[in-house]
């Protein structure tokens, strides 16, 4: 890994009254009526350097989600390698016990830092604002060394997927300024209709099987 990340800092920034006039003007109880207290999330360090024992960032993100509240339901690590990061993501977003992936490392600028390359490729939406969000804020630690960082955010298979810096700071920054404050209103809304969908389709199969349809008939 060889990202360059941004420092730390809870320094809250203004905020102007009239910010809430524009959620105002839309139906914020309904836009917010799927926000999940708790959510489930697979941690993936892309790293062929270190392993699970040496793992800072890895490390933080675990304990930062638990101590929110939130489960981690798997931690991984895999090498720089596209094949394997983008098997690992797909593979995590596709589980049923897994609401959010977030990865670290591997979105520098040198030859062997590919996550954004392997997972962009499975992004149904993008989330931009996540990238533009981070390096803003990275940019106040870090000045114009933001730039080498390629952090990304996107959903694959209605979950969201949260590509980090390989540093801690990085991580830090990326977990508790942007990511946690915002991950129950991004699983509700990207799952929105998924279960209804799910249970829809159980009913029709179970009704289908039902020997007593067959006797109706």
């Amino acid at each position: 890994m060889s990202d360059d990340g941004g420092g730390h800092h809870h320094d809250e920034p203004d905020h102007d009254d009239t910010r809430g006039d524009v959620h105002d003007t839309h139906d914020d109880h309904g836009h917010h009526g799927h926000d999940a207290d708790s959510v489930a999330i697979g941690v993936v360090t892309v790293s062929s350097s270190r392993s699970l024992d040496d793992d800072p960032s890895g490390e933080y993100l675990v304990s930062a989600f638990e101590e929110a509240g939130h489960e981690v339901a798997v931690h991984e690590l895999v090498p720089d390698e596209y094949d394997s990061v983008q098997g690992t993501v797909d593979r995590l977003a596709r589980r049923k016990d897994t609401d959010a992936v977030v990865t670290t490392g591997g979105t520098g600028v040198t030859p062997d830092d590919v996550t954004p390359e392997a997972v962009k490729g499975l992004f149904a939406k993008t989330l931009p604002g996540f990238g533009e969000l981070f390096r803003r804020l990275s940019y106040e630690e870090i000045g114009t060394r933001t730039i080498g960082s390629r952090a990304i955010a996107g959903v694959v298979s209605a979950t969201p997927v949260f590509c980090l810096p390989g540093s801690e700071n990085a991580v830090r920054l990326g977990a508790d300024e942007v990511i946690l404050p915002e991950i129950g209103h991004l699983v509700g809304l990207a799952g929105r209709g998924v279960e209804d969908e799910e249970e829809t389709g159980a009913d029709e199969e179970a009704e289908a099987a039902d020997p007593k349809n067959e006797d109706a008939e």
